[in-house]
């Protein structure tokens, strides 16, 4: 049995603007000048929140508070937009995760920055809960790329590091699959550039989602000892 861990933003739903817009939000309700441009915001997508500001304000800003205030802001872009609106599944996602689900020589799964509570409303939104084995959240683990969101989903489901595999979008997904001893595919469609998810570990980029079942059905044909 193989196991596919999915990241969510810049993966399966492009979360981008309301990310970069609650960032500057949240800097603003600081009076903090935001040091951001998109490419910048974006760049810290995958951390938990507080390292994320640790990143942003390169070790000198009020992490923690600015945290608060994001997701307060998040909670403010809630209550002005649709999830829809907020978080678009990507074309195709939605098909592409539910011909997985159906398959029986894999568990699906999901290893996320992003809060518990925010992958309930999406699951919700989706009907995606029956879909994931394993659900693992900035709430349950240290931030990637620290592997132990990876170990905790291996613990769950039973599935040794070598038959699993992360897919996502950051060096931060694939850093993590690497330092857990797991397999790592990137997508072309979501935050990082292709040569920084090489660097990281990408064993592939895939650059679409046909691309991305052809590189699982090869990694899922691969025997392990």
């Amino acid at each position: 049995m193989k196991l596919i861990l999915f990241d969510i933003d810049g993966t399966l739903v492009d979360s981008q603007n309301c990310i970069v817009e609650a960032q500057r939000r949240a800097f603003a309700a600081l009076s903090l000048p935001a040091p951001l441009t998109r490419e910048k915001a974006l760049s810290v997508v995958g951390l938990s929140l507080v390292e994320a500001f640790d990143a942003l304000t390169e070790g000198r800003g009020p992490s923690k508070e600015l945290a608060e205030a994001y997701k307060n802001a998040w909670a403010q872009l809630r209550g002005e937009l649709r999830i829809e609106d907020r978080c678009p599944v990507y074309p195709g996602v939605q098909q592409f995760l539910r011909d997985l689900s159906r398959r029986e020589d894999c568990l699906l799964g999901v290893a996320t920055g992003k809060s518990r509570a925010g992958v309930e409303r999406l699951f919700d939104a989706y009907g995606w809960r029956d879909f994931f084995a394993t659900v693992q959240t900035a709430d349950d683990a240290p931030s990637k790329p620290a592997p132990d969101m990876f170990h905790r989903a291996l613990a769950e489901t039973g599935v040794t590091a070598r038959d699993a595999c992360m897919v996502g979008d950051t060096v931060f997904d694939m850093r993590m699959a690497h330092y857990a001893g797991g397999y790592a595919i990137g997508v072309g469609w979501g935050y990082h550039a292709h040569d920084k998810l090489k660097k990281a570990g990408a064993a592939v980029v895939a650059e679409d989602l046909n691309a991305l079942r052809l590189h699982l059905d090869e990694f899922m044909q691969c025997v392990t000892i």
